[in-house]
């Protein structure tokens, strides 16, 4: 459980930001731990650090088929003892094949537990997680994603890492903790950037979302911070020709494998609005790569 902190910074040159007097560097988050890169470390390491303070032994939590969060959580759980669950939206997965993300969780030791997507919606309420007692026993809750307070405290050295490095800093959305405390953690006069991955519902539920991680983490909404939804090429894991075409290019003049549900976002939008003169000449922005695929 040794991270590599701080995460090493990268620069590249890129024609498109070189183009328009920008300089790129890549916050290579990527390298804290094998098991627990990016933002995974970043979060789930308080609410580690929490549940063993309160005696707990075992964690569940939630998430998709792909989740990278289900995944980092059961590697945490063999790696500190805890016994991990894992709610899996989509019950029609029960009985199944696993798919390569979801067999490395049962590898770990995660008892996986899938339920259909009208509980999974209802998963903080107080009779899905009696229920999830009753079959499970006791348990430390940790959210959908790893954001929450703690989270988002976390994240906060995240920020702080990137103090006098770079103008704009910027994340791959999902659920808002990075973001949250990444921005809290920055000194005035840098910006951090959102890029959603999720298409979402109401397009102000992330901001709402990042808001109330603030409040819960800091008191009040902090720093200065704003949010990109043009780039979730369809939704949560979803590709377009377009993704896929610009990921291939990135890769080929790099020599960067891009991990594409989030990672492959977030720089096409960021090359996106480099393009559109959203950062001035002669500024710098950091990207932050959360994982490798």
């Amino acid at each position: 459980m040794r991270p590599r902190l701080p995460s090493p910074v990268r620069e590249i040159e890129d024609e498109t930001f070189a183009r328009h007097g920008v300089r790129l560097l890549l916050k290579r988050d990527d390298l804290i731990h094998p098991d627990l890169p990016g933002n995974k470390w970043r979060k789930l390491a308080p609410n580690l650090r929490a549940a063993a303070a309160a005696g707990e032994r075992a964690l569940l939590t939630f998430g998709g088929a792909y989740s990278n969060h289900l995944r980092a959580t059961a590697a945490a759980g063999r790696l500190l003892g805890f016994a991990t669950i894992g709610v899996v939206r989509g019950d029609e997965l029960a009985g199944a094949p696993l798919n390569p993300s979801l067999a490395r969780c049962a590898a770990d030791g995660m008892r996986l537990h899938f339920v259909d997507r009208g509980t999974y919606r209802r998963k903080t309420e107080p009779d899905v997680l009696a229920a999830l007692h009753d079959r499970f026993g006791a348990f430390a809750v940790i959210p959908e994603g790893g954001s929450n307070s703690l989270a988002a405290q976390g994240c906060t050295e995240l920020g702080r890492e990137l103090r006098g490095v770079a103008d704009t800093a910027a994340v791959a959305c999902g659920t808002g903790g990075t973001l949250a405390g990444l921005a809290a953690g920055l000194a005035p006069g840098q910006r951090a950037i959102g890029v959603a991955v999720l298409k979402g519902g109401s397009p102000h539920f992330l901001q709402r979302t990042v808001e109330d991680l603030q409040r819960a983490a800091f008191g009040a909404p902090c720093g200065d911070w704003r949010l990109e939804d043009r780039f979730h090429c369809g939704g949560y894991a979803r590709r377009t020709p377009e993704l896929d075409a610009f990921a291939d290019a990135f890769e080929a003049r790099h020599g960067l494998p891009l991990e594409r549900v989030y990672v492959a976002k977030l720089l096409l939008g960021l090359t996106t609005l480099a393009e559109e003169g959203a950062f001035a000449p002669g500024s710098t922005v950091a990207a932050v790569i959360t994982g490798m695929p």
